[in-house]
């Protein structure tokens, strides 16, 4: 209907005060009924309840706070369950449903049928992250809506990647982004991992400080020049 509004549910270990008094900053706690709603300005406006301590509903754009007390959001959809699931013993987790997404978006795809379709047959996303030493550990998956999509979806991924790879390879690329920008892209493309399991295809990739522009805490500096006289 042109309103922008959007209507999420997650479910995480939250600061529940924290979030709340950072909230009331700008906004105001509301009652509807027996919904304690807070509301924060902004373009769009956004407001949320916390329906238990692990689990928060938040809506965005025109009468946000009624689409909350609206929709009965206190359900939790089978399929989100067991996406929860999968990633729930992780530190930080997200889930997403994606089978209800705008058909505006599949237009990003439009020079590629075959990607706007794999893209399409995604009926949602978990994303886990897991700090290991000095590295981050982080799952993407991917839920098809069939075996044969998610092999496809897998096979395109990682041809991607080596197109990828190549593309990063030509002098011409360097020119258009900072070395920094350089470095971490070929970082990412050589140790991202694609897989692929029954309808799931699994995105790996651990970050390092390195990727992310910090020194080697283990190469000594170079030696200081002798003074000359």
């Amino acid at each position: 209907m042109g309103e922008n509004r959007i209507l999420a549910i997650a479910d995480g270990r939250f600061n529940e005060q924290k979030i709340k008094a950072y909230a009331l900053r700008t906004g105001r706690v509301v009652a509807h009924g027996a919904h304690q709603v807070y509301e924060v300005p902004g373009n769009p406006p956004l407001s949320f309840e916390f329906l238990s301590p692990t689990r928060i509903v938040l809506a965005s754009g025109k009468d946000a706070s009624d689409l909350l007390t609206a929709t009965g959001a206190t359900a939790r959809d089978p399929g989100i369950q067991s996406r929860i699931a999968r990633v729930a013993g992780a530190p930080i987790f997200a889930v997403a449903r994606t089978d209800q997404i705008p058909a505006s978006f599949y237009s990003n795809f439009g020079n590629s049928t075959q990607l706007e379709r794999l893209a399409r047959s995604v009926r949602g996303l978990t994303l886990a992250g897991q700090p290991d030493g000095v590295k981050f550990k982080i799952a993407l998956d991917a839920e098809c809506d069939s075996m044969t999509n998610a092999l496809q979806l897998a096979t395109l991924l990682d041809i991607l990647r080596m197109a990828s790879s190549m593309t990063l390879s030509d002098p011409k690329t360097h020119q258009q982004m900072s070395r920094e920008q350089a470095a971490f892209l070929r970082a990412v493309v050589s140790q991202v991992k694609v897989a692929h399991q029954d309808k799931w295809v699994r995105l790996t990739l651990d970050v390092t400080p390195e990727m992310l522009g910090a020194s080697n805490p283990n190469s000594a500096d170079p030696p200081a020049s002798a003074p000359t006289h």
